[in-house]
């Protein structure tokens, strides 16, 4: 309590607003004194909570921190096996991997490197996509009043628990609080309205990759964080039509990526009116299926419908000069993706990368012990080196000495490199070299014989990357469509559910009845898939007459 009400007086304090509903529509100054009260509540409700003993909740931390399977120098780490833990096995390949660490501030991360190079490689194949449909990037500020989010009722309603707020700064109390972007409908609709006049102005397509801050409570390295990064489309139509045609089209662009590019069978379809966007008419999804067999909202596409626009007046002047509100859309996808590359391909091992998202496709590990061999070897792998190159694949040479062959081949197994060359004096001298792929382990996954030759060299690695890029969405499919189940009845998805599977039905049941269904199940409707497979007609839940089939799972 003490210590909230000080971080209150700090200059620039950034506080969490934790209060709900009605409390966010009065006039800002109410606010900040309701905002302080409900921090005030929530620091009393979380020292009321039973705590663990301090020695209990220290002993915890360390073993988080600890790093495991630390074996003798030159020895690669063991990561937790997921059967065993599949928590345990995803925090272990992030850290290990060196994808992601922990940052001061309890819920954030720090993106290293090798998962930035994974992120990168999300936005520069969406960025594309984007600007082949007509798409322009911008950036609006990070910054926003909080009387923007108060002017659309359901989207301040839903977005209430977690918004971050700055309510000082340069030494004062500011007139208005100002939100931490939590999303950017309401920014870009103040913009809009001052950039759409005419019927000519139509449609209005905008894009933003950006950071955004939503006060988690429970968090996981790139699937739930306090900040992540992330790209939000905003476009603006003349018709409810072009603003649906718009969702739907995004969507599809979100399913495409997923499929060809990170090799991940998502299931697309419509969210339930609970599941929807707050402040969106409707919302579609393209839902993954994980290895422990959870779900991950992998992206959506909202229909704001004119919402937003009534909102903040965003009108034009049609052909026949009446003033009409414009229809939007908005839609995003995050670094979860990344997050879900990691779970939907990694194995015991580490990573598994879909080639076409791997940071290094190739790595060259030549293998020299006598220093008479090197000139030759290390020809050999500069040439293959720069033949990769040339040819466009992502290739590494790792001819450091500080580390063993086996050191090297373990480590970038783990790192989910699609494939490795080995190169020795014996293949130099017989003019071949060894490839091996990640996706199949031991000596079934090696290829000796591999020709030196520049062309035909580059012609079997291209083609390997890509059989194996087939090989891992084969793969997720067959698993995913595993561990989908038909049920009939609510005894059927309580039993699918309770084994870990996707639950899948009719459905024409009551938002009561799905709360109800999350209440003793733990499982949300993920959404009404647009692949509907044939069914009953009867809703397993209500027994009233279904026309669509829902899908009910676990999820992250």
């Amino acid at each position: 309590m003490q210590a909230t009400q000080a971080a209150l007086r700090l200059p620039r304090a950034v506080v969490p607003g934790c209060t709900r509903g009605p409390a966010w529509l009065s006039s800002s100054r109410s606010v900040v004194r309701r905002g302080r009260a409900a921090l005030a509540t929530t620091a009393e409700a979380v020292a009321a909570e039973p705590q663990p003993p301090k020695q209990q909740k220290q002993q915890q931390k360390k073993q988080q921190q600890q790093p495991r399977g630390q074996g003798k120098k030159g020895e690669a780490k063991v990561i937790t096996p997921m059967s065993e833990d599949f928590s345990r096995w995803y925090l272990d390949v992030v850290r290990e991997c060196q994808l992601a660490d922990y940052g001061p501030v309890r819920g954030t991360m720090v993106i290293r490197p090798y998962g930035y190079a994974l992120w990168e490689g999300v936005q520069s194949h969406l960025d594309k996509a984007f600007k082949e449909t007509g798409h322009q990037n911008a950036y609006f500020p990070q910054l926003i009043p909080l009387s923007f989010l108060q002017k659309e009722a359901d989207h301040v309603e839903g977005f209430a628990p977690e918004l971050a707020l700055v309510t000082q700064g340069g030494g004062k109390e500011l007139e208005e609080p100002l939100v931490v972007r939590p999303t950017s409908e309401t920014i870009v609709n103040h913009m809009f309205a001052q950039w759409v006049q005419s019927y000519r102005d139509l449609p209005l397509l905008i894009n933003q990759w950006a950071n955004v801050h939503r006060w988690e409570m429970r968090t996981r390295p790139f699937v739930r964080t306090l900040e992540f990064l992330w790209q939000e489309g905003h476009t603006a139509h003349a018709t409810a039509e072009e603003a649906e045609e718009e969702t739907i089209r995004m969507l599809k662009v979100y399913e495409d990526f997923a499929y060809n590019v990170a090799a991940m069978p998502v299931v697309s379809g419509r969210k339930s009116r609970i599941e929807s966007f707050a402040g969106a008419n409707c919302t579609y999804t393209i839902e993954a299926m994980m290895g422990d067999k959870r779900a991950l909202q992998a992206g959506t596409s909202h229909n704001l419908g004119d919402n937003f626009a009534k909102a903040f007046n965003t009108r034009y002047l049609d052909e026949g000069g009446q003033l009409q509100y414009v229809h939007q859309s908005s839609w995003g996808v995050s670094t979860r993706m990344v997050g879900g590359i990691i779970m939907t391909h990694g194995d015991d091992a580490g990573l598994r990368l879909p080639p076409r998202l791997a940071p290094i496709q190739v790595v060259i590990v030549p293998i020299v012990k006598k220093d008479a061999d090197s000139e030759a070897v290390m020809a050999a792998v500069k040439g293959l080196e720069a033949a990769l190159k040339a040819a466009g694949v992502r290739v590494k040479l790792d001819a450091s000495t500080d580390r063993t062959p086996g050191w090297k081949f373990n480590q970038y197994e783990m790192k989910g490199v699609p494939v490795r060359v080995e190169v020795g004096p014996r293949d130099v001298e017989q003019g071949t070299c060894v490839v091996a792929r990640r996706d199949v382990a031991g000596k079934e996954g090696k290829q000796f014989g591999v020709p030196l030759e520049a062309e035909p060299f580059v012609g079997h690695v291209s083609a390997l990357l890509d059989d194996i890029q087939a090989v891992l969405l084969r793969q997720a499919r067959e698993f995913r469509d595993a561990n989908i189940v038909d049920v009939c009845s609510y005894d059927e998805l309580k039993e699918a559910v309770a084994a870990g599977k996707w639950a899948r039905g009719p459905w024409a049941g009551s938002d009561e009845q799905e709360k109800q269904v999350k209440e003793d199940t733990s499982a949300t409707l993920r959404c009404f898939p647009f692949d509907q497979p044939q069914h009953s007609g009867t809703c397993f839940m209500s027994g009233q007459p279904a026309a669509e089939v829902a899908i009910f799972a676990r999820s992250y």
